[in-house]
């Protein structure tokens, strides 16, 4: 099998990216194409995308998988995690882990166990 010649991927990309802006603009879809993009192009498992808001407050806008997204919003609440790590750092961060989910009297919680994506900020 041929693989895609990596910078035909990213222009493909680019043109996904563009064919979102066109009639009925969705900011929610443009980002949610932007993580599924991130997942090829940077060849890791999952990517999602957080935006703070004027106050600096972190919301979960966009993600590749409901798990990636469930991560997220989990980083939020613990109010701690990779995602937050690199946005209050401003730096890439690297997780030697990666969060499964588990069922506890209180709700799900994540648990490191295997690798995790490198988050960087934008």
């Amino acid at each position: 099998m041929n693989e895609v010649p990596r910078e035909l991927q990213w222009a493909e990309a680019f043109v996904a990216l563009a064919d979102t802006l066109l009639d009925d603009f969705d900011i929610i879809d443009f980002l949610h194409v932007l993580a599924e993009h991130c997942v090829t192009l940077l060849h890791v498992t999952a990517a999602g995308v957080m935006i703070a808001d004027h106050e600096g407050r972190l919301r979960v806008t966009a993600s590749s998988t409901e798990r990636a997204g469930l991560l997220e919003l989990f980083d939020l609440q613990n109010d701690e995690g990779p995602g937050l790590d690199c946005y209050t750092q401003g730096t890439a961060v690297s997780v030697a882990g990666s969060a499964s989910l588990t069922s506890t009297a209180g709700g799900l919680v994540s648990q490191p166990r295997l690798a995790q994506p490198v988050f960087g900020r934008s």
